[in-house]
C-alpha cells in the first residue's frame, strides 16, 4: 500500500519521525460499527496509512451485529475517517485502504460467526502466499471479552502457525479485583501473556511517553526525582464536559474506575518508577509494578482520610447553563455515583517516602486539563524580601498531556528594575512548535505496537492487577456508603471536601 507524506521545513528535531516496518497484519475488529471504530479506531488507521506506516500488506476485517455488506462497512469507515480524522483525507489513500476491507455479520457467541471469520482469514493468506499475522482488536462492552476470547480459543484461532497472533483487549479490565482476576484467568487460558495487549489510550499520548525521556535522557532532572527535594505531585485529568451519552456506561462506573484505576495510575508509575535496566516492555513494566506494590491499599477505615468523591450539580459550562448529574439523562434521581474523585497516596519505598501524590479527576469542572505537576521543596533560605516582589513561589515542573501537549517549568526571575524584585516565569516547549508536525493520535501508536508485538505501553496482568488491589477498597467503601453525595457546581474548581486531602500548606493548582 503506498502512502501519502506530507513534506516538512526541514528541522533537525524531525530526524527520527519515522516508524519502524510491521509484517503484514490481518486486524480484526470485533464492534467494528461501536463509536470508538467510528471516532477513534477507523481515523487512526487512516493516518497511519497517510503515513505510510502500516505494514506493506494489510487487511482490515470487522465484526458486528449490524446486518452490512463488506462494501456498506466500507462506505461506513469512510464517512467515519472523514468526520473524525485529525487531518483531512486523501481520497486516493483511502481508497487504497478500504479496497478489500471485509464484515461479518452475527452475535459473538455463535460459532458460525468465527467460522466465517476463520474462512475470511485463510483467504487472505491464500492470496498473499504466505501466513499473514493476525491482530483481534475487542473494541466491544466488557462483557463480550471472555465470550469473544473464548469462541477465538474454540475456533482454534488463538494460534496460527508460522505467524503471530495477537489480542488488544480495551478498558475497563474488569470492575472490581475480583472481576479482573477472573478476566485474566480466561483471558489467559487461551492466549499467552505475550500475546495479550491491555490497552491504556493514555499511554499512547507523546507527553507520558516523554516522561521517561524526560527523566532518563537528562542528567538535569533525575539527581532531584526523589523526596530530598521534590515537595508533592499533583496529576489531574479534569473535564468541562458532562456524561454526554454516556448514562449507561458512566452510572455503573463513576470518576474512580473511568479514569483513577487505569489512566491515572498509570501517569503515576511513569512518575515514580525507578530507571528500568533497559527499554524492553517486561523491563519496563518490573518496574512500574513495583510502584504499584509499594502503595498500601487502605484499610476501610482509612478511606474517607484519603479518598473524596462528589457529584456536580447545575450551573455554566462554555457560558451556558448545564443541568446537574441527577438531571442528566439516563441517571437515576438517586444515584450515588461519583462524578468527581480525589485521592492522596503515598509510595512507600526508599525514593519517595513522605511525598503525597494528589490525584484528581472530575466531569463539569472549569476546563479540560490533564496535567502532572511536580513541585519542588522551596529554597531553604530566602534573601528577596523587598517590597514589590511577587513572591518567590517552589519550581514546578508541569507536564500538559492533553490539550495542548508539551512540558513547562516555573522559575525565579529578577523583574527588570533598579530593585532586586522576583516573579515566575515560564520556560515552556510545546510538540506541535518544536516538532513542527501534530502529535500522532494515541490509537495511532498503539495499533501499531500491538501489530508490532511491542507491549512496552500496554498494561500486564499483574500491573492491572496490582492497581485493582488499590482502588478496590475504596469501591467497596464507597458502594457501602449511603449518600447523598458532596456536590460542586458545574463550571467550578470541584468540591471544598477536596481540601481536606492536602497536607500542611499544599493547595490544589487552579484548574
Amino acid at each position: 500500500m503506498s502512502a501519502v507524506v506530507a513534506s516538512t521545513v526541514e528541522n533537525p528535531l524531525v530526524e527520527g519521525l519515522e516508524r519502524l516496518p510491521i509484517h503484514p497484519t490481518t486486524l480484526v475488529i470485533f464492534g467494528a460499527t461501536g463509536d470508538l471504530a467510528r471516532r477513534k479506531l477507523l481515523p487512526a488507521l487512516y493516518n497511519l496509512a497517510h503515513e505510510g506506516a502500516l505494514p506493506e500488506r494489510f487487511q482490515l476485517i470487522g465484526i458486528s451485529r449490524s446486518e452490512m455488506t463488506d462494501s456498506e462497512f466500507g462506505e461506513m469507515a469512510v464517512e467515519s475517517v472523514r468526520q473524525f480524522s485529525r487531518r483531512t483525507p486523501d481520497e486516493d489513500v483511502l481508497e487504497q485502504l478500504l479496497e478489500d476491507v471485509r464484515y461479518v455479520t452475527g452475535m459473538f457467541d455463535d460459532g458460525s460467526v468465527y467460522e466465517a471469520l476463520a474462512g475470511t482469514l485463510d483467504e487472505f493468506d491464500e492470496a498473499a502466499g504466505q501466513r499473514i499475522d493476525r491482530c483481534f482488536y475487542l473494541s466491544t462492552a466488557p462483557a463480550f471479552f471472555p465470550v469473544i476470547v473464548g469462541q477465538l480459543g474454540e475456533s482454534g484461532l488463538n494460534r496460527h502457525e508460522g505467524a503471530d497472533v495477537r489480542l488488544v483487549i480495551e478498558k475497563p479490565f474488569g470492575t472490581t479485583l475480583a472481576e479482573a482476576e477472573q478476566l485474566n484467568r480466561e483471558v489467559l487460558s487461551v492466549f499467552e501473556e505475550n500475546q495479550v495487549f491491555r490497552i491504556d489510550h493514555y499511554l499512547g499520548k507523546e507527553t507520558v511517553q516523554n516522561i521517561m525521556a524526560l527523566r532518563f535522557a537528562n542528567g538535569l532532572f533525575e539527581p532531584v526525582w526523589n523526596r530530598n527535594y521534590i515537595d508533592q505531585v499533583q496529576i489531574t485529568a479534569a473535564e468541562d464536559l458532562g456524561i454526554g451519552s454516556r448514562a449507561g456506561y458512566y452510572d455503573s462506573a463513576g470518576a474512580l474506575r473511568d479514569l483513577i484505576q487505569n489512566h491515572m495510575l498509570q501517569l503515576l508509575c511513569h512518575v515514580a518508577m525507578e530507571p528500568p535496566v533497559n527499554f524492553t516492555a517486561d523491563e519496563v513494566r518490573n518496574e512500574k509494578v513495583k510502584v504499584l506494590q509499594a502503595i498500601h491499599a487502605p484499610d476501610a477505615a482509612d478511606v474517607d482520610a484519603m479518598a473524596v468523591r462528589a457529584q456536580y450539580t447545575a450551573g455554566e459550562a462554555g457560558g451556558e447553563p448545564v443541568v446537574g448529574y441527577l438531571q442528566e439523562e439516563g441517571v437515576a434521581p438517586d444515584s450515588n455515583t461519583e462524578t468527581y474523585a480525589a485521592l492522596r497516596l503515598e509510595v512507600d519505598n526508599w525514593r519517595w517516602a513522605g511525598v503525597p501524590f494528589y490525584l484528581r479527576t472530575g466531569k463539569r469542572l472549569a476546563r479540560k486539563v490533564t496535567e502532572i505537576a511536580i513541585t519542588l521543596k522551596p529554597v531553604p533560605h530566602l534573601a528577596f524580601s523587598q517590597e514589590g516582589s511577587l513572591g518567590v513561589k517552589p519550581n514546578q515542573l508541569i507536564l500538559t498531556v492533553q490539550p495542548n501537549e508539551g512540558v513547562s517549568l516555573s522559575l525565579g526571575a529578577k523583574i527588570p528594575g533598579n530593585r532586586m524584585r522576583i516573579r515566575p516565569v515560564y520556560m515552556e516547549f510545546l510538540y506541535g512548535t518544536s516538532f513542527m508536525s501534530q502529535s500522532p493520535e494515541a490509537y495511532e501508536r498503539l495499533i501499531t505496537d500491538a501489530m508490532r508485538g511491542d507491549a512496552t505501553l500496554f498494561t500486564r496482568n499483574d500491573e492491572v492487577e496490582a492497581q485493582w488491589r488499590i482502588c478496590d477498597p475504596i469501591v467497596q467503601q464507597w458502594a457501602a456508603t449511603p449518600g447523598p453525595l458532596p456536590q460542586y457546581e458545574a463550571g467550578s474548581q470541584g468540591p471544598d471536601e477536596a481540601n481536606a486531602l492536602m497536607l500542611g500548606d499544599d493547595r490544589w493548582r487552579a484548574i
